[in-house]
């Protein structure tokens, strides 16, 4: 009798202790930013590219069960408000506005209603395996807004400060004179930056700007290092996904240094 009191309290304890944890834990839910680069038809996973099955497969994953996919924007803004998130909220991103994120990510995003975020190297727009500038104005039509991510892809920390400001405040204008309208937001390349630069992004009049798993600050209280989830064809599986869009990914995973 004694022994199964004792398992009894053992099992109470470890309950309690269970819901304590959960509870503690609701407190670090993160609204996953998902990051994408390349979406294409392939064979093999690459660490940058996801094959438009698997990324069509993500998108129904997100709306099958029941995802609220927000623009950055409202993101940005809810953060700064302290505003908290219902659990299955999600934005989606994607870097250096490559033309296949037009012919085959943009039809997916178009057919499953969901807005998203694109960091386009300015230098790069019209050249080859990057967009156009009619592909850019089309997509913005359909909910797709357009971020900077430098002039030519520059990783900013190893660049003398004066190239850093550059990179940050020409690619701004470029957007803007091609597009006639504000460029919020930015993602640095590599998701490389440090205080300096992000001082030198907020002061050029972004909203907002995004890394990777840079940093030391692991829930994203601060618009100008945002972390992202990175995305490919390996995230296939349910279980990957789940995992990922949980919330709770950036509590659990390792940081990089900024620089």
């Amino acid at each position: 009798m004694r022994a199964l009191k004792v398992i009894f309290v053992l099992i109470v304890v470890a309950v309690l202790l269970g819901v304590g944890f959960s509870f503690w834990l609701s407190d670090k839910y993160v609204v996953p930013i998902l990051g994408y680069h390349h979406v294409e038809y392939g064979d093999g996973p690459k660490l940058n590219t996801t094959t438009a099955e698997i990324f069509s497969r993500q998108m129904r994953y997100l709306k099958n069960h029941g995802f609220s996919v927000i623009s950055l924007d409202e993101l940005v803004e809810g953060i700064k408000k302290k505003k908290s998130f219902p659990k299955n909220t999600v934005v989606i991103t994607f870097d250096d506005g490559y033309e296949d994120n037009y012919t085959f990510a943009f039809p997916i995003l178009r057919a499953n209603g969901f807005p998203a975020t694109i960091f386009i190297i300015a230098g790069q727009i019209d050249q080859p395996g990057h967009l156009t500038l009619e592909h850019i104005k089309e997509m913005e039509r359909h909910g797709i807004v357009m971020g900077s991510h430098t002039v030519n892809h520059s990783y900013l920390p190893s660049l003398p400060p004066e190239e850093q400001r550059r990179q940050i405040e020409m690619s701004k204008k470029i957007l803007e004179e091609k597009l006639g309208h504000s460029i919020d937001y930015f993602a640095y390349p590599s998701g490389g930056f440090s205080e300096p630069i992000k001082a030198m992004v907020q002061k050029a009049g972004y909203k907002g700007a995004l890394t990777t798993n840079r940093g030391y600050h692991r829930f994203n209280e601060d618009v100008y290092e945002l972390k992202r989830v990175r995305l490919n064809s390996e995230d296939r599986w349910s279980l990957f996904l789940w995992a990922k869009l949980s919330g709770y990914y950036n509590f659990f995973r390792s940081l990089k240094d900024p620089h």
